[in-house]
């Protein structure tokens, strides 16, 4: 949010009808008016702060609520769910010490048996969004269970690996490029009283 204050003081003119103070205060009033409709332009929606379960939920359809370490359990009888990879799916990680609310992110494309790409949020950089990273099978059994995962600030996949619960699957999720995100409008549109006296008339604007 962001505050501008604007502060004017107005020197009374000693005149015998004080008119000439008058009409200069209707002018600054007018000006005060004004500057109160002030709309403030909305950041991009790219630039919210997102974490993974509320973005994972807008891109892949699955509509499931709280924090991602539970999203596995509260899609069984909801949701088919798996250990393949398919277009669409969220790919449900398991809480770890580092990771205490586990993970959520859609495959955004399988590109082998061991590899897809992901499309995810608050992974590599604090609630932002990633498109389209690399994210690689590691398991023992080739069965998805662990998986490493692009880092930004490796330029790569990271050097950690990590626990998978599995797939869960969305019929008809929508395309990643044909989500709409939320636009945001901040306007300042509270009134602010002036209180003129006998010798000076001063007021304050809060842009909010």
């Amino acid at each position: 949010m962001q505050r501008g204050i604007l502060y004017v003081r107005l020197i009374e003119i000693h005149t015998p009808d004080r008119g000439v103070f008058h009409h200069m205060f209707a002018r600054f009033a007018a000006v005060a008016a004004a500057l109160m409709t002030l709309t403030i332009a909305a950041p991009k929606a790219d630039a919210k702060f997102w974490q993974c379960a509320p973005y994972a939920r807008l891109i892949s359809g699955i509509d499931i609520r709280g924090n991602a370490l539970t999203w596995w359990n509260q899609a069984a009888g909801k949701y088919d769910r798996g250990a393949a990879p398919k277009k669409g799916a969220v790919m449900s990680f398991a809480a770890t010490g580092k990771m205490r609310y586990g993970h959520v992110a859609m495959v955004s494309k399988v590109v082998s048996d061991r590899e897809v790409l992901l499309t995810h949020a608050n992974w590599s950089r604090r609630g932002g969004i990633e498109t389209d990273v690399r994210a690689v099978d590691v398991s023992d059994k080739g069965d998805w269970s662990r998986v490493k995962v692009w880092f930004a600030s490796n330029g790569g996949l990271g050097t950690s690996s990590y626990p998978v619960n599995g797939f869960i699957y969305s019929n008809g999720a929508p395309a990643v490029d044909e989500t709409p995100l939320p636009k945001v409008t901040i306007a300042a549109a509270t009134p602010v009283p002036v209180a003129p006296t006998a010798r000076a008339a001063a007021f304050t604007l809060n842009l909010e």
